[in-house]
């Protein structure tokens, strides 16, 4: 998968309070519609990436920020420091004892996909999201529920498989991204972000996004 189409995957979800209930498509946008936050909009993040080259997973941590339109960021705290932001149809990238580089959305047409439409997200517009995205949510209105996006592109999802939302009542808790070749990243949000394990599984990943 290209760096930036993961930068954009990991900006664009910050910020999702919801609860879940039946399944038909006009529930869903109304569930959507409620998902959009006034800017800016910042969360911590907690990111454990298993990659099937690695024998452990990679683990970053930092804050998250929809600033408005399209203006994105993630900051990165630990292990190093380093900041991406999307604005103004670029990506810029900034890292400690380096140059910053950027280059345009343009030249990444998959990443510009995925923001146009995670900033729909975070603007509760569930049509413009459903020009990009098959969308499914399973769960009930007290308990463990899940949205899952799929890329109807068939140049995104030849790198981004689906992304997926665990949350619990009114709290999103995680986000998955299921990329196509195999890799997964997953996203504790918030208040999770803390409780990220020293040496994280998928399995203990997933206890913690349900709640267990």
């Amino acid at each position: 998968m290209t760096s930036g189409s993961k930068i954009g995957a990991a900006l664009c979800i910050l910020v999702l309070a919801c609860s879940a209930n039946a399944s038909a498509p006009d529930a869903t946008d109304t569930l959507i519609s409620k998902l959009g936050r006034p800017a800016p909009a910042r969360t911590a993040f907690a990111e454990a990436r298993f990659m099937q080259l690695l024998d452990r997973p990679l683990v970053v941590s930092g804050e998250l920020a929809w600033l408005g339109g399209d203006t994105l960021e993630r900051h990165v705290t630990r292990p190093h420091e380093e900041t991406a932001r999307i604005a103004d149809g670029k990506v810029t990238q900034q890292r400690a004892g380096k140059g910053e580089r950027s280059f345009s959305l343009e030249r990444a047409p998959q990443l510009k996909v995925l923001v146009d439409s995670f900033v729909a997200l975070l603007g509760g517009d569930p049509g413009r999201l459903r020009q990009a995205f098959a969308i499914t949510r399973r769960g009930d209105a007290g308990g463990v529920w899940t949205l899952t996006l799929t890329p109807r592109d068939l140049d995104v999802a030849r790198t981004v498989a689906t992304i997926r939302i665990d949350g619990k009542g009114a709290l999103a808790r995680c986000m998955w991204m299921q990329e196509a070749d195999g890799d997964v990243a997953v996203d504790l949000l918030g208040a999770l972000a803390a409780r990220m394990p020293a040496a994280p599984t998928r399995e203990a990943l997933t206890a913690l996004c349900q709640g267990q």
